[in-house]
């Protein structure tokens, strides 16, 4: 068994969040991996469709894409339609031909800010990759070599100011750290305080003066 074939079957039986839709969303840093583990988890549901916000975003509107995301995917989703998203062509700075996103059973939204306070009501899980900002950062500008620099200096000040306003990681529900072989799973901080306030309201009922 792969190693995300039985989180990919948790994620099959949740109940759907977005019309028919299961939405899941893979938030972290950028250069976390968010790409590489979100294509892993869709092979594991048997090719799930992907949403990369790449294709929302533009470099005038780097995290400005809420009312886009909403119009072009969330409400097509939300009516079991096939949504159609224009992706944004980061070299030509202009958007391209609209490319399908079926309503499948579960569909991946990956990106910094997938787990944002707009999406979350119409998520079934947000995963989020455990992996600091200062070593995605670092990763995701070897990757893209020293062409990209300023292109970086004004992200990482951008996606700063996004999670002080908007954080995502709190709302966690599970924390997904990369290992040298496959992932590791841990429990995410929104399923750590369901658990913790199912615990005390279980105390409080058990000793209820």
């Amino acid at each position: 068994m792969d190693d995300l074939d039985r989180p990919a079957a948790a994620l099959r039986a949740l109940p759907p969040s977005c019309g028919p839709v299961r939405l899941v969303a893979v938030d972290g840093h950028a250069g976390s991996g968010k790409s590489t583990f979100a294509g892993r988890l869709a092979a594991a549901l048997g090719g799930a469709p992907v949403l990369h916000l790449d294709d929302i975003a533009t470099h005038e509107e780097l995290f400005a894409w809420t009312d886009r995301l909403r119009e072009q995917v969330l409400e097509p989703l939300s009516r079991g339609e096939v949504a159609r998203v224009h992706p944004y062509d980061w070299n030509l700075r202009r958007f391209g031909p609209p490319r399908p996103l079926p309503a499948a059973p579960v569909v991946l939204i990956e990106g910094v800010g997938a787990g944002r306070r707009a999406l979350r009501p119409h998520l079934a899980r947000l995963l989020w990759m455990e992996r600091g900002a200062e070593e995605s950062w670092a990763r995701g500008r070897h990757r893209d070599g020293p062409a990209q620099s300023a292109f970086w200096d004004g992200w990482t000040a951008a996606e700063t100011a996004h999670f002080a306003a908007d954080p995502s990681r709190p709302f966690a529900d599970a924390l997904v750290r990369e290992c040298a072989v496959g992932y590791e799973w841990l429990p995410g901080p929104a399923a750590t305080a369901v658990a913790n306030q199912t615990i005390t309201e279980s105390d409080r009922l058990s000793h209820p003066y």
